[in-house]
């Protein structure tokens, strides 16, 4: 039997990793917009997870403008980023095959079903629109399971696979993002149905414990590759605050689950339990955010590796937004309300995280458009 301990990566192969995962090979044969379709990351809708809970952490604080503009602009962003996808399909199936049976990239399509269903609680905090967050929250269901059945059958069946410290990373987390996030809009939406209410609290209930048992499972692998593989600077990739991030949902899908006890008799007598478990995940999420501060620090102060603007940086402005929802939706279904504190001060911290990493997009997206118009004026003089 193969010991995983024995396969050692050396710093030029985690090297060769890293520009593999966030910057495919580029054709020079194909143009500049084709070329950004080809190598779109399965991971960007962590754009839509990252502004939609921003909006939703400014709506509970009373920045109602802000909360309405990001709506708005995650709106644009969502159809935009479903016309790429939907390109991506079409016109490179075998590209989107290949990312989604790789241990590396596979997880990243999970961010399309968290963030369809965060676009759903935007329209329900914000906009009170439940009819609308309705479809799409049928909508991430559907992708959530077709993604995680899909995903983990092809890790499983694949005949070569990547050693645990190459194929494993804080982005296979989004799985429980996107669990807890169908999770809580059904719990958010859960009085439009009625006298079928308790049901869909149940099935609320049953994702918010997959998600949990997703996350021991998980989190084990990565805290091993952590602390028992060599771990250079190149490795530290934002998504691995995905670890402090699928903690924090999970706080806030058992903190809405526990305001609607009062709905389901079920909910009630296990209120003792509800509780118990998910202040155990906010202690979680509260825990890893030293860590990451402190490997942060490690990575771009002590290892000076180049700070620059990268889609998995989503994955680090989603947890902060979602950390300050979480403690504020935890503060109001434990009655604590000494928490508010945090949840002022990491507003304005996710804030500030989203506008710098909005202006890197912006500064790459200018770089793309002044690369085009280049190359088109290189083929005209040429021809």
């Amino acid at each position: 039997m193969n010991r995983i301990e024995d396969t050692p990566i050396s710093a030029s192969s985690e090297s060769r990793f890293v520009k593999t995962e966030s910057r495919p090979k580029i054709s020079s044969g194909e143009s500049p917009f084709a070329e950004g379709i080809r190598i779109l990351q399965p991971a960007y809708f962590a754009f839509v997870m990252a502004t939609g809970i921003v909006a939703i952490a400014a709506q509970t604080q009373g920045m109602a403008m802000v909360a309405r503009g990001l709506t708005w602009l995650n709106a644009v962003a969502f159809i935009v980023l479903w016309l790429l996808t939907l390109g991506r399909i079409v016109f490179y199936p075998r590209e989107v095959l290949g990312d989604l049976i790789d241990h590396r990239r596979g997880a990243g399509f999970f961010t399309t079903a968290a963030g369809t269903a965060v676009l759903g609680s935007q329209m329900v905090v914000i906009f009170g629109k439940y009819r609308l967050a309705f479809l799409l929250w049928l909508m991430a269901a559907c992708l959530w399971a077709l993604l995680t059945y899909a995903i983990f059958t092809a890790f499983t069946v694949k005949e070569q696979k990547p050693s645990l410290a190459e194929g494993i990373n804080g982005g296979w987390l989004l799985a429980v993002v996107a669990t807890e996030a169908v999770s809580q809009l059904a719990t958010l939406l859960s009085p439009m149905f009625g006298i079928h209410q308790e049901q869909i609290l149940f099935l609320s209930l049953c994702l918010w414990l997959c998600g949990g048992m997703l996350y021991i499972w998980m989190i084990a692998l990565i805290f091993y590759r952590y602390t028992f593989f060599t771990f250079s600077s190149t490795d530290l990739m934002p998504p691995y605050w995905i670890n402090m991030g699928a903690m924090a949902i999970s706080t806030l899908a058992g903190a809405l689950l526990i305001l609607r006890a009062s709905d389901a008799p079920f909910l009630t007598g296990m209120l003792p339990f509800l509780k118990g478990f998910t202040v155990f995940f906010w202690a979680t999420a509260t825990w890893w955010i030293p860590m990451l501060f402190i490997l942060g620090i490690w990575r771009h102060g002590y290892k000076r590796f180049k700070l620059a603007y990268d889609p998995l940086y989503w994955g680090l402005v989603f947890p902060l937004g979602m950390y300050t929802v979480c403690t504020f939706r935890l503060s109001q279904a434990m009655n604590l309300p000494f928490l508010l504190f945090i949840v002022h001060g990491f507003l304005y911290v996710a804030l500030a995280a989203w506008l710098i990493t909005f202006l890197g997009l912006l500064h790459r997206l200018l770089a793309f458009g002044f690369a085009r118009q280049s190359r088109g004026i290189a083929d005209r003089s040429s021809s």
